[in-house]
């Protein structure tokens, strides 16, 4: 999301404790960001990313019945699925 500094009307301030200021303004610098920048944007994106976990979505009747039909469907084999989910996986061989 871009945002610019004609369109920011409204502050807010939050409190820090040092070490988190720092640790801030440090990952702020590594984005080449102002605090403000990378405080604003992060905090977005994680606004955001709640508001589309905890989104309501609405169905017509007809539609809802599809819909809980096809998560009571079996569901389908994907035989490249089965394969990759069957093989060890060096996190799974202990070391030696």
């Amino acid at each position: 999301m871009i945002i610019t500094k004609e369109n920011r009307a409204t502050r807010f301030s939050i409190r820090a404790t040092a070490k988190q200021k720092e640790l801030i303004s440090r990952a702020a610098a590594r984005q080449k960001q102002s605090i403000s920048e990378f405080v604003l944007e992060n905090s977005l994106e994680a606004a955001q990313g709640l508001e589309m976990d905890n989104g309501d979505f609405i169905l017509s009747s007809d539609d809802y019945k599809a819909f809980l039909e096809m998560l009571n469907e079996r569901p389908r084999s994907i035989p490249a699925l089965r394969q990759l989910l069957l093989e060890p996986k060096s996190i799974d061989v202990p070391n030696t």
